[in-house]
């Protein structure tokens, strides 16, 4: 349901285009961790993924469970509800462990949480948590780091904003990138993994926002 609904509305709110890396993977069990800077980027990815045929499990916020017909859905497709700062938060590695095991593809956003800021502009990716780091060493599953930029033409700032963003931006049809890059194994220290991971989605995010000749893909 919800790569039909980001097939569905994403095109309505901006013109994607989608990159890959020559070696880029999207293989069975494999964990694809994503940068995240708006409401609007979980669609966009997905809608990108879903042109390169792949389905994922997504790791999203909780809430999105309490929400009558959207949370049945979601429980009923094998999303997985991520409770923060909540002693049910490990229950979501469990899940998505056992979702890799299946041979399903992981979607998650290590950063855990979207800017602040209220401008529209491209930044590099945020700290990353442990959860992608903890997740690949206990499963050993591969992981493709994917860089989205633009989504923040769609919605960024305050609740006003956003709101006449998601308004406005049919007519305005914003250019959306989503580069895919190559699947790489996590080194066995968790911090160092976390590192990693962290600079190979920012490398994707440089690729995908210079497509859209953002000038913070070209910052040192």
């Amino acid at each position: 349901m919800l790569s039909r609904l980001a097939d569905a509305l994403v095109p309505a709110v901006g013109r994607l285009t989608v990159t890959v890396d020559a070696e880029a993977e999207l293989a069975a069990g494999s964990i694809i961790a994503a940068n995240h800077t708006s409401l609007a980027d979980p669609a966009i990815v997905l809608a990108a993924l879903h042109r390169l045929g792949a389905m994922p499990v997504v790791m999203a916020a909780a809430g999105l469970w309490n929400m009558p017909v959207l949370g049945r859905r979601l429980a009923r497709e094998g999303h997985i509800p991520v409770h923060r700062n909540d002693r049910r938060a490990a229950n979501a590695l469990d899940l998505a462990a056992e979702a890799l095991r299946q041979g399903r593809l992981v979607l998650i956003y290590a950063e855990g949480g979207i800017p602040s800021r209220s401008d529209a502009a491209e930044a590099a990716p945020g700290a990353f948590r442990s959860g992608l780091s903890r997740l690949a060493h206990r499963t050993g599953a591969p992981v493709v780091p994917v860089g989205q930029a633009g989504a923040r033409r769609v919605t960024s700032g305050s609740v006003a904003k956003q709101l006449a963003g998601l308004a406005t931006a049919p007519l305005r049809r914003p250019e959306l990138h989503v580069h895919v890059g190559k699947p790489f194994k996590l080194p066995g220290d968790s911090a160092m993994g976390t590192t990693r991971a962290r600079a190979a989605v920012t490398d994707a995010w440089r690729t995908a926002a210079a497509q859209l000749g953002e000038r913070a893909a070209f910052a040192a």
